[in-house]
């Protein structure tokens, strides 16, 4: 029975048009071959897999053929390219740096260089994993490297660049290598399967693809790995299967939970994950690839930095439609913060829940159009909250007209308003109302500022300016506090705490203790202003944030000025000084 020889070594390119993913470099190998213009010392750094000693052995092949093809490679007739076929070339001598890393070893090596080659031109050194030299290897390296012989030629191939001392670097001429894209590894397991006979679903491959991170070497290692496990027959179910990789279905029904606002749906989802025995921190570094990829789709410019088979695009592209821009922002938010938050937080599945939560509550984002919209009274019922201000006439909603958006900046300042609205053409009269404001609903204005930037203003309502009370604007002020729910308890707190005061007609401050409260109150000033404004059918007021200042520079009581104070409160503290005869100094 013949040996079986592993995929990675019997699909080792010979030629440098056979190499995967560098055409670049391969290129510049080649011309420098026809041109007559080799240096004297190469590095060639890179991923691990890529082909850095690949391309190594197919230089000093080539550079030592002695009837090169019109397209510069190796002729493979002759008597050097045998003799490297063969394996018995003295031409190429290969060093593992990392099992040969002394003085000695680098000693014996600059020993042998003195001696010419017996076939071909050049004596070529490869120097594998060269960064684990130690430095007095290198140091005793440096002589030679910078002026050889001139039939000697050296190749230094490291995954690590950066552990190489700077002298050496500047002897070398450096190559970079890069990692294989997802498509050109997908092409070469097909050929590779088709001339092993395996039959192989696309999807299969790109998972495979994926799982190598760049490295053909290790999809190549993955793909024998699979085909054994299969029996020939590689399936998309089979690879994910034998690979523990989490189908991408759970995601897709993840993120129909998300959008239908169906939280037990999606605690269910994630506990069948949990189940199948695959780590949360791999399922939540998942999920955003997923909102990525959805992201991606959404523009056709980007839809090329989809990196999945052609079923499975299929699928992403009709998801991507039901989801906003804003919705997937957020949502890549959430779950980059739980994946950082992941290693330090001590009970991990809560922490993926209440992020699997917040995605869910994210699809108040796009309310169906039509039904009725709930009010005031219905969210604060839904909250358990009552309102503290009057109760407010039941009058029809209110119609929106397009207006110009307008920015909160995101750290208020005196001199410039957290919240700037723009006049329109008609000022509101001077004279101020008791008008009572029409029903409006807290729920959507709330929505309205979830589904777009902190701190902006969507659009303002086309209202009629009516008359308004500095009253009847903080009561609407506080009835927005009021009906926030219960998680939400900070917020309602911080606004119960800070009331808008006038300064001016239409302009009103907010004063703050912190600029915790700024920013919390900025992030929701959107929100409480769509709300306002419908509440007091105006637009032309403004609100302005400012945090407090503290300017008492008191220096410290001397111990008699701490006495005259503690006398002011307690006057027998100057009888018994005076019985005990005591002295304050």
């Amino acid at each position: 029975m013949d040996n079986y020889i592993v995929s990675a070594r019997k699909y080792r390119p010979s030629t440098f048009r056979s190499v995967i993913g560098q055409k670049a470099l391969t290129t510049t190998l080649k011309n420098a071959i026809a041109n007559n213009k080799l240096a004297h010392a190469y590095l060639f750094c890179g991923p691990r897999g890529v082909g850095k000693t690949t391309c190594a052995r197919i230089f000093a092949k080539t550079i030592n053929c002695l009837d090169l093809t019109p397209e510069g490679e190796a002729c493979n007739q002759c008597e050097s390219c045998k003799a490297f076929n063969e394996q018995r070339s003295y031409n190429i001598h290969e060093l593992d740096a990392a099992s040969n890393n002394s003085v000695d070893d680098i000693r014996s090596l600059v020993e042998q260089v003195r001696i010419p080659p017996q076939i071909g031109k050049y004596k070529v050194y490869i120097i594998d994993e060269v960064h684990m030299l130690s430095t007095g290897a290198f140091n005793a390296f440096l002589k030679t490297l910078e002026e050889p012989p001139k039939h000697a030629i050296f190749i230094l191939a490291t995954t690590e660049k950066y552990k190489i001392l700077a002298t050496i670097l500047s002897r070398c001429q450096i190559y970079d290598f890069n990692r294989i894209s997802v498509t050109d590894t997908v092409e070469h397991l097909q050929y590779v399967a088709s001339h092993e006979n395996v039959d192989v679903e696309p999807e299969a491959l790109t998972v495979i693809a994926q799982k190598a991170d760049g490295g053909m070497r290790d999809a190549l290692s993955i793909f024998d790995q699979v085909v054994s496990f299969t029996g020939g027959n590689v399936t998309y179910n089979a690879v994910i299967e034998n690979l523990n990789v989490l189908d991408y279905e759970y995601y897709f029904r993840l993120t129909d939970a998300f959008l239908a606002g169906n939280i037990p749906g999606s605690l269910l989802i994630f506990d069948e994950v949990l189940n199948k025995g695959f780590e949360g921190y791999h399922f939540i570094t998942g999920l955003s690839s997923h909102f990525r990829d959805l992201l991606v789709c959404k523009d056709e410019a980007t839809l090329v930095l989809l990196e999945v088979g052609a079923g499975i695009r299929e699928k992403y592209k009709k998801q991507a439609q039901s989801c906003s821009i804003p919705v997937l922002y957020q949502s890549l938010e959430i779950s980059n913060d739980a994946e950082l938050n992941y290693r330090q937080s001590k009970n991990k599945r809560l922490l993926i829940e209440l992020a699997l939560i917040r995605l869910c509550r994210l699809s108040g984002n796009n309310p169906p159009s039509g039904g009725e919209k709930p009010t005031v009274e219905k969210v604060q019922a839904q909250s358990g909250t009552v309102a503290a201000s009057p109760s407010i006439s039941a009058t029809p909603p209110i119609q929106n007209r397009p207006q110009a958006q307008t920015a909160v900046p995101s750290q208020p300042s005196i001199s410039q308003p957290a919240v700037e609205t723009k006049q329109p053409a008609n000022p509101a009269p001077a004279s101020h109302s008791r008008t009572r404001p029409s029903t409006i609903s807290l729920k959507d204005a709330a929505q309205e500022n979830r589904a777009q930037e902190p701190g902006t203003v969507k659009e303002k309502p086309a209202i009629t300016d009516n008359a308004y009370t500095d009253e009847a604007l903080i009561a609407s002020w506080k009835e927005y506090a009021n009906a926030l729910p219960a998680e939400r308890q900070q917020l309602k707190n911080t606004m119960a705490s800070c009331i808008p005061q006038p300064l001016l007609k239409d302009l009103y401050e907010v004063i703050v203790l912190n600029q915790v409260q700024v920013n919390e109150l900025n992030n929701e000033m959107a929100g409480i202003l769509s709300f306002m404004y419908k509440s007091l059918s105006n637009n032309q007021f403004k609100i302005t944030l400012r945090e407090r200042e503290y300017r008492e520079n008191r220096k410290p009581f001397s111990k008699s000025e701490q006495f005259a104070m503690m006398q002011k409160k307690n006057p027998a503290l100057s009888q018994l000084k005076d019985i005990f005869g005591l002295e304050i100094n």
